[in-house]
């Protein structure tokens, strides 16, 4: 789900990962945030098991572990860095062994994957350092895979929530208006996590994968989800509510459901050679 604003005053995608306050918020809520998010597409997952030299995977900024149960129902061995302990605690129920840091300055222990990958979760992290810290624990020939879901509502729906988001927080830095397909909002972070694998090294030439689907909603299900994006997930409850009840309203006028369309584009390389061990340190 979008967690990042499409439109200005957008960070560049070089200065998405210093927005703490909000890459930190998305564990005021683990159960919703598990219960709405959608899974990945089995052919995302199926594409890394089979692009990876083995079954052991570091799942970077694991949260509620959605991206990890996938990975261990696909017969990886998987272990999770989550900076947000309140997502870490969530992902530990169901037997994921989740370490709490920044990935950036998270220390393995000498301990090197087959595959790193990274759901909804790469552009909070510094492009550079991240990559450099993949291709440290990454064994030859291993994947990094940093991988989003973007989501195309119906234009009613989408312009709703820009509409009313607009008159009950005039003040937000967020602009949520569609400046153009969604997929073209979310350019800067692909090419943000391409051009930090280049710079780290250790990595053959990045290459993107993109997996097309759909998803219904229902009014309940669509507004049960809203509130884990990163837009709302600081914003005042009676606020909230009204944005809510707006973006209701929409889908009420569309019968009370809609299909959206799904993107997940992934950004992958392969770990060729070590880079030094301080370099892409931040």
């Amino acid at each position: 789900m979008p967690t990042v604003p499409p439109g200005p005053p957008r960070p560049s995608g070089n200065e998405i990962h210093r927005h703490r306050g909000v890459a930190e918020s998305f564990g005021t809520d683990p159960e919703r945030y598990d219960r709405t998010r959608p899974p990945y597409p089995d052919g995302l997952i199926e594409a890394v098991v089979a692009a990876a030299p083995g079954p052991d995977l570091l799942d970077v900024g694991t949260g509620t572990g959605i991206a990890a149960r996938q990975f261990r129902a696909a017969g990886c061995r998987v272990s999770g860095v989550e900076p947000d302990a309140r997502m870490a605690e969530f992902a530990r129920r169901d037997g994921t062994d989740v370490e709490v840091a920044a990935f950036e300055t998270w220390e393995p222990g000498g301990r090197t994957f087959d595959a790193v990958v990274a759901g909804q979760a790469w552009h909070w992290i510094d492009p550079v350092a991240g990559a450099a810290q993949a291709a440290r624990v990454l064994r030859p020939g291993g994947l990094l895979a940093v991988f989003w879901h973007v989501v195309e509502p119906p234009p009613e729906v989408a312009d709703a929530f820009a509409e009313v988001f607009r008159q009950v927080l005039p003040d937000s830095p967020f602009d949520l208006r569609r400046t153009g397909p969604a997929l073209a909002g979310y350019r800067t972070m692909f090419d943000a996590a391409a051009d930090g694998i280049t710079a780290a090294g250790g990595f053959g030439g990045p290459r993107e994968w993109r997996f097309d689907w759909e998803r219904t909603y229902t009014r309940e299900a669509w507004l049960d989800q809203l509130p884990t994006q990163g837009t709302l997930t600081r914003v005042p409850e009676k606020e909230r509510a009204a944005i809510l009840d707006g973006v209701g309203a929409a889908v009420d006028a569309l019968g009370g459901s809609f299909t959206a369309a799904y993107s997940t584009v992934a950004v992958t390389a392969t770990r060729t050679d070590r880079p030094s061990p301080d370099r892409g340190r931040s």
